[in-house]
């Protein structure tokens, strides 16, 4: 059985995606892995996975330092409902836990929605598993994914 990092290198390396892995411990907060790391919480980037009405999903790459505008999302997709579902349903419909959650690898393919701030930054972001950050530059990510880049946050 492959482990979340095996995927997320498997599919980073099959969309032309350079990514690096680095170990780290397990951090509780987004400021502290931020801090274990040593860059800034907006240098993060959190893989949302968010629920459209239609029990689909999407995924919305946040910077750390900020939130989803669910105003800027919706109008962005075209709907007038979404959530951010229960951890199991994330689980379920990624393969990934909360924490670890990118769209690199994940069990389905959803559309990617990605903050315009990451653009031109090398980013870290989950790795598909426990005790580990992946560091990308966010343009071949938003590339490799083919992203919708757009502004879809709002200051915390």
């Amino acid at each position: 059985m492959t482990t979340g990092r095996e995927r997320v290198a498997a599919d980073a390396e099959a969309r032309g995606i350079p990514v690096e892995f680095i170990e780290r411990m397990r951090a509780s907060s987004l400021e502290e892995a931020a801090q274990i790391l040593g860059i800034t919480p907006a240098d993060i980037v959190k893989s949302l996975v968010v629920r459209r009405h239609d029990g689909s999903y999407l995924f919305a790459l946040v910077p750390g330092d900020r939130q989803i505008s669910w105003a800027k999302l919706r109008a962005v997709v075209g709907v007038n409902k979404l959530r951010l579902p229960e951890a199991e349903l994330a689980l379920e419909a990624t393969g990934y836990e909360r924490g670890t959650i990118t769209p690199l690898g994940s069990t389905t393919a959803w559309p990617v929605f990605a903050d315009e701030r990451i653009a031109g930054k090398r980013v870290s972001m989950g790795a598909g598993e426990h005790g580990y950050s992946l560091f990308v530059q966010a343009d071949d990510l938003v590339r490799g994914l083919d992203a919708t880049l757009v502004d879809i946050t709002e200051a915390l």
